[in-house]
């Protein structure tokens, strides 16, 4: 599966871990229930997705804290090129 195809599906993919699932629902809109599946999840992949979703929610202070803690650096690409780059490397783990 690539970041496209996730970003298509038609229904929630329940199947795929829970930061998929958040991503997949940050893509449709639904930014609280993809905020909702990471907050207590205390992997870097998951404040990795934190950072982003702060980042989009326009809170750069908040974002800025969870790249930290995902160690990684503070993302200056297109939101658009972030979620895929996120969504591309939890996608790989699943291999």
């Amino acid at each position: 599966m690539t970041a496209q195809e996730l970003r298509d599906l038609p229904f929630e993919p329940s199947h795929l871990p829970p930061l998929l699932v958040a991503l997949w629902c940050d893509s449709g809109g639904h930014w609280d229930r993809a905020h909702h599946i990471v907050q207590d999840d205390e992997s870097r992949d998951a404040a990795w997705v934190h950072a982003y979703l702060h980042r989009k929610e326009g809170d750069e202070g908040n974002a800025r804290h969870w790249y930290t803690r995902a160690s990684q650096p503070f993302c200056d690409a297109s939101l658009e090129d972030e979620w895929a780059q996120i969504a591309e490397r939890l996608l790989e783990k699943l291999n």
